[in-house]
């Protein structure tokens, strides 16, 4: 028993146990052996919610897929996730965010303009599609709660990729044109999302509507501008987007990226500073936020790891448990069940179940 493919590919599926697993409990089982697959039924038994994301028919092979355990539990929330959905032709493909960045449009629109398709710089559509998961089965139990009713919930990277880009999706449904890669700026209005060098570093400014493109000109001196008839309108601003640029480039040019930020968002116009992973770090709203936490490992050493992005006031600060080693908590959970200690070192014998030593 292996356990998460993330356990074999080095410090990167490291990092992403550290970071998802954080305060779960861990238990390996041999699903293949049917005293794996006992022990599997009676957890399930006891669970509000099952999540599974292993490819479509294994769990109905062993007999745990979602029309059986519904049938047998009728009040569990029963929760899929997949690469490319349960009904389309690839359903039994493997799925991996890139796939899904590729075949959703993400990687046609990211990119310059003249250069190759380009994905996301992190897994996007894997973190999206797990809040999005999260979200549903909270839907789902909720459901549960008022009515006693479990549900199936099903979620694929694909849908959630191509959701993910909705405006461009609805730009498209109404006109018909796709969207083409542009680089950093937006293709319909200008300035957004355009970087500006600065005397100590990069930032963006975005400033499209013409209230605040008028404040914009007018807080780097360039009152003109507005006035200019390669200016005057947002389309004529996306048209002559390369002039524009130039413009106002030359501005920023002569700041640092803190007098030109104080400027900017203290008179209201967007702008951020483009930051390395150590900025980010230091930075004084993440430090507020408490994104950042320190977790205990299983051999009681601590460290440091993210958070969530939300927080409930009902649960505190202090040190979390980090992300349990494969079989950690087996002989615990089969306690739970009513295993004796001799059950417990029979199943472990016969490879039944993995425990931690």
């Amino acid at each position: 028993m292996s356990g998460e493919a993330a356990r074999g590919i080095g410090v990167y599926g490291d990092a992403i146990l550290r970071t998802y697993n954080r305060g779960k409990r861990a238990i390996a089982l041999d699903l293949k052996d049917p005293r794996g697959r006992a022990v599997a039924e009676r957890l399930i038994a006891g669970a509000d919610i099952v999540v599974q994301n292993l490819r479509p028919g294994i769990m109905d092979g062993f007999g745990l897929g979602a029309a059986e355990v519904r049938d047998r539990h009728p009040h569990l929330v029963y929760a899929t996730v997949t690469g490319f959905g349960l009904r389309g032709p690839s359903r039994n493909r493997a799925g991996l965010d890139i796939a899904a960045q590729a075949e959703s449009g993400i990687m046609w629109v990211t990119g310059e303009a003249d250069g190759e398709p380009q994905r996301v710089g992190f897994p996007l559509v894997d973190a999206a599609a797990g809040h999005v998961f999260a979200q549903a089965i909270l839907g789902a139990y909720i459901r549960r709660l008022r009515h006693g009713l479990g549900d199936e919930v099903e979620v694929s990277l694909l849908e959630v990729a191509v959701h993910l880009q909705g405006p461009n999706w609805g730009e498209y449904l109404m006109t018909g044109n796709a969207p083409v890669r542009s680089g950093n700026g937006q293709p319909a209005v200008a300035p957004a999302a355009d970087v500006m060098e600065t005397r100590d570093g990069l930032m963006v400014v975005s400033a499209y509507a013409p209230p605040h493109f008028v404040k914009l000109c007018a807080l780097i001196g360039r009152d003109d501008l507005p006035h200019d008839e390669r200016f005057a309108t947002g389309r004529a601003r996306v048209t002559h987007r390369p002039a524009l640029l130039t413009e106002l480039r030359a501005a920023f040019a002569r700041m640092t990226t803190d007098e030109a930020m104080e400027l900017l968002t203290s008179n209201g116009v967007v702008a951020g500073r483009i930051s390395s992973y150590d900025t980010v770090r230091k930075n004084p709203d993440v430090e507020a936020s408490g994104l950042f936490v320190e977790a205990e490992a299983a051999d009681g050493t601590r460290h440091t790891t993210l958070g969530s992005p939300w927080r409930l006031g009902s649960v505190g600060a202090g040190v979390r448990h980090g992300a349990p080693e494969l079989g950690q908590h087996t002989a615990e959970l089969l306690e739970a069940l009513g295993c004796t200690p001799a059950e417990t070192d029979e199943l472990a014998a016969a490879g039944v179940v993995g425990i931690r030593p």
